[in-house]
């Protein structure tokens, strides 16, 4: 299994950052896929699940900014950010599996919301 993230950067207050997670050694159209943060000294933080059926769910502090979406014929995750905080700033990682805290996770893309 191998789940490997791209996408993150430095951006400004308000701007907008589009992540992507390229999965490979797992039957990927049947898994649900989750993106998940952690902030230094934080702990890790549930971001957004995409579900078998496209069903997706997002934590309080992203819903109506972020949007999670999947291309099942690319293998890959998306996580369309808007209107990104300082706040948000951390390390993002994908999950195999519907946790953040799954089994298998790639090595993370950092993004930073800075002015």
């Amino acid at each position: 299994v191998q789940l490997v993230e791209s996408g993150g950067g430095l951006v400004q207050p308000g701007g907008s950052l589009r992540l992507s997670c390229v999965a490979s050694g797992f039957r990927f159209s049947t898994s649900g896929i989750t993106w998940a943060r952690q902030s230094p000294g934080k702990q890790l933080e549930w971001v957004s699940s995409i579900y078998l059926g496209g069903k997706s769910d997002y934590a309080n502090s992203v819903k109506g900014r972020f949007t999670i979406s999947r291309d099942n014929a690319k293998n890959t995750v998306y996580l369309q950010m808007n209107s990104l905080k300082p706040e948000d700033t951390a390390v993002y990682y994908c999950v195999k599996g519907d946790s953040a805290w799954g089994d298998y996770r790639g090595q993370g893309t950092q993004v930073t919301v800075n002015s």
